[in-house]
């Protein structure tokens, strides 16, 4: 509560320093072709004067906070003959100045603005990434970022849909809108992640998370603690939401979608200014969706409201107030666990099971309720034309109540080799929270100390993290697997008698509070204008409270330190750049049982040493011909060291005692491409190789690739074409897919390996973009593949589905 009561004294602080600032008037307009088409992504500026802005899809303009005075307003891009026109303001009033350019349409395909304009799906710079506005090609930081044209293109509903396009991550895990826990798992390097992170900062949503407020999607690689934390990030990297801002215009789109599998789905964007001066904006985003299964059993229905709220008294200050509300019912999906060695069950891989790709193997009503609700605020401020601070805040709530199916395979009992069964159980949850709070503050440098540019971010944070679930369940039955049986008794009606009748099988409650207090600093040093170094530095105080986990568990505090360190060399500038990076990350594991050998009868509780992630990695980043070819090429190496292992003394492992000197290594390559080879073709195509071993375990699964850690070949592409000429401008293309190598999910001397099998899944989708309208179609999974994903579980994924779209845009 002290940290809340701090920004808003700052936040009121500031307004009052900002209430005798000198009147000033906004500059806007609309730029058009001489055919009435709108011009997107040209610069308008004040020449001369450093101020200026982009033209949005609509070729709407705003120029804000300028002062009384006559100015010469200038339209230019590359390629695009540049144009001029006076303009006088008394700093009081709007001013409205619109142009239209003597090209037409067609002529303007080959305009490109800062070098990339035709390249639709290449992004060149992020600001969150290292927490300050970088190019990418001054970033020793591998990322990729999948926008909002690609999302469009693809007719993307989700942030699962959205991750086909990220080289080197695949799918693991289904939402199952557990609180805390429940949204999607991925798995990148070698190492599973969630999308916990929402423009930087905490922001988790336990359930499918609709793609809505989506503006575009960040995949951060490599340990990243120094500048994020521990807590929502892994050894693997990150996943960044960037979510869609207010603008000074009025505009947006109604969309309404349906398709197979009872598919239906409304969505809104509107973007509006509530005032006359228009710094005071409001966008908001919100979508409806339906859809049922390709299995007997089973549906998803969601909700999200996403209103954003910018107000900007003076060209100095902005306060700005998100929110993303989630209401979601499903019915878990199906994922089958395994009791025994896949071979016990006649099987080594997936598609040798005896199991029903479409049979869900239950009834009706195994419904579950889950909310998440988060809400933002951030306060930006520059302090001098070299110094910036931002003030955010982040509030995270997520809720679940309602059943979770849960499905074993098991050797049916005296039969056949092969003839199986399964074993149908419930996880529940009750009434279950997690809270997450976070307030950060940047301040942001961009100077010089003599010949050298510094660009500087420090940053302080807290975290808090209340969890207060409980997990119950019971077995209901063992059925077999077989093609004539009626499944249809495992249902919400039978497991609510159930629980009337006695109590579950098991409880597990999980509660606990952590707070993790932190400091940062990061600076990206040019020693030339093509030579810079970055070099970071983080530490976190952590306090762990204790609780409950299934039974009680004893607080502790760990201090922990990150650094980081990256060069960057461009010998073509702007165009090729070298780069290596180190980066850490860590684990708090809190206290264990370690066997006491002064005591052979007795373990002893030990405090844990941080576990720690350290990667070294380098590559080669490409801006190449004009900004058509974006590329990034990079080798890793990640050393995991001071794992919890079994301890491999036999009086020791007897009584279940743990040692803490276990090692893993994940080490690969991956390569990004996005390019425009020709006018109106765009290419995104990915690549990844991991290598990931434990190089000391036990010895049940020492020297072999975890069973957590995917497949480890990943391919994806998507191919897109857009017709220029006057008659068919704004039909296009697109086609592609993702492969994925065999992914073993056991894979150790006592229980063999199970496999689930390599499959190469193909999407296409068709569009006609106007100006006022866009009609799309998609085809997802093309060739009606059966493929499975999961680790340590199988769960099969949906078939041959169509969609369709219409949006009217105003």
């Amino acid at each position: 509560m002290n940290a809340i009561k701090l920004l808003f004294s700052l936040v009121f602080s500031v307004i009052a320093l900002t209430t005798q600032a000198q009147p000033t008037a906004v500059i806007r307009g609309h730029i058009q072709t001489a055919d009435g088409n709108p011009v997107e992504a040209v610069t308008v500026s004040l020449k001369g004067k450093g101020q200026g802005a982009l033209t949005n899809a609509k070729g709407d303009f705003s120029i804000n906070h300028v002062k009384a005075g006559t100015y010469l307003l200038q339209v230019s891009a590359i390629g695009l003959k540049t144009v001029e026109q006076t303009v006088t303001t008394t700093g009081t009033e709007s001013v409205t100045v619109d142009f239209t350019l003597s090209e037409s349409a067609s002529q303007l395909t080959e305009v490109t603005v800062n070098g990339s304009r035709m390249n639709r799906f290449s992004r060149s710079s992020s600001e969150y990434v290292s927490k300050m506005p970088l190019k990418n090609l001054e970033n020793p930081q591998v990322y990729n970022t999948i926008g909002k044209e690609l999302l469009t293109e693809q007719l993307v509903f989700s942030v699962d849909d959205a991750m086909r396009n990220a080289p080197g991550v695949q799918k693991m895990w289904e939402a199952t809108g557990r609180a805390g826990d429940g949204g999607s798992y991925y798995n990148t390097r070698g190492f599973i992640v969630q999308s916990q992170l929402r423009n930087g900062l905490a922001g988790n949503v336990t359930s499918d998370i609709d793609a809505v407020n989506l503006e575009k999607l960040e995949t951060i690689k490599g340990p990243s603690a120094t500048l994020f934390g521990s807590a929502l990030t892994s050894y693997g990297g990150l996943v960044n939401r960037v979510t869609k801002k207010p603008y000074e215009t009025f505009g947006g789109e109604v969309t309404l979608s349906g398709g197979s599998y009872d598919f239906q789905r409304a969505s809104l964007d509107v973007n509006t200014p509530l005032n006359k001066s228009r710094n005071l904006m409001l966008r908001v985003n919100t979508a409806f969706n339906h859809e049922g299964t390709f299995q007997t059993q089973g549906f998803s229905r969601r909700f999200a409201l996403a209103p954003s709220l910018l107000f900007k008294p003076t060209d100095r200050l902005s306060i700005q107030l998100d929110a993303e509300i989630y209401r979601n019912e499903n019915v878990g999906k199906q994922i089958l666990f395994f009791y025994v060695p896949g071979y016990t069950l006649g099987a080594t891989r997936a598609d040798q099971l005896n199991v029903d790709y479409r049979n869900s193997y239950m009834g009706s009503g195994l419904t579950q309720q889950s909310r998440s609700t988060n809400l933002f605020g951030q306060v930006n401020y520059r302090i001098s034309p070299s110094f910036t601070s931002s003030t955010n805040i982040s509030t995270s709530h997520s809720f679940s109540d309602g059943f979770g199916p849960y499905f074993y395979l098991v050797p049916s009992v005296g039969g056949t080799l092969g003839t199986n069964s399964l074993v149908r159980a419930d996880q529940s949850t009750r009434n279950s929270t997690n809270d997450v709070f976070e307030v950060q503050q940047l301040f942001n440098g961009d100077f010089r100390l003599g010949s050298l540019r510094n660009r500087i971010v420090v940053g302080l944070d807290y975290l808090h993290v209340n969890a207060n679930q409980l997990f119950f369940g019971s077995t209901y039955d063992t059925v077999p697997v077989a093609r004539d049986y009626d499944y249809s008794q495992f249902n919400g009606a039978a497991l609510t008698a159930l629980y009337a009748t006695k109590a579950p099988d098991f409880t597990y409650p999980l509660s606990g509070i952590k707070d993790t207090y932190s400091a940062f600093v990061s600076d990206v040093l040019n020693l030339t204008d093509r030579f810079s170094v970055l070099a970071a530095l983080r530490v976190d105080d952590f306090h762990n409270k204790g609780g409950l986990v299934g039974s009680a568990v004893a607080g502790f505090n760990q201090t922990a330190f990150s650094p980081k360190l990256g060069l960057v060399y461009q010998p073509i500038k702007d165009r090729v750049s070298v780069f290596a990076n180190y980066q850490n990350s860590f684990n708090n594991q809190g206290i264990y049982n370690a066997y006491d050998v002064t005591d052979s009868d007795s373990l002893t509780q030990r405090f844990a040493k941080l576990e720690r992630a350290n990667q070294v990695e380098a590559g080669v980043k490409l801006n190449a011909f004009s900004g058509r070819l974006t590329t990034t090429i990079s080798y890793y190496d990640i050393q995991v060291k001071d794992l919890l292992r079994t301890d491999p003394n036999p009086l020791a492992a007897a009584k279940f005692a743990q040692t803490q000197d276990g090692t893993q290594v994940s080490r690969g390559v991956e390569i990004d491409v996005i390019a425009n080879p020709f006018t109106g073709f765009n290419v995104v195509a990915g690549f990844s190789y991991n290598d990931s071993k434990l190089t000391k375990a036990d010895a049940d699964v020492n020297g072999r690739r975890p069973s957590t850690a995917s497949s480890p070949v990943l391919a994806n592409l998507w191919l897109s074409y857009r017709f220029n000429s006057y008659g068919l401008r704004g039909l296009g293309f697109g086609f592609g897919g993702n492969y994925a190598s065999d992914n073993k999910i056991q894979n150790s001397v006592s229980l063999g390996e199970f496999i689930l099998p390599a499959y190469t899944v193909l999407n296409a989708s068709a569009f006609y973009d106007r100006r006022k309208f866009r009609i799309s179609a998609k085809v997802d999974n093309l060739t009606n593949q059966h493929y499975w994903i999961g680790y340590t579980t199988m769960n099969p994924q949906k078939l041959r589905s169509f969609a369709g779209s219409v949006a009217y845009k105003f």
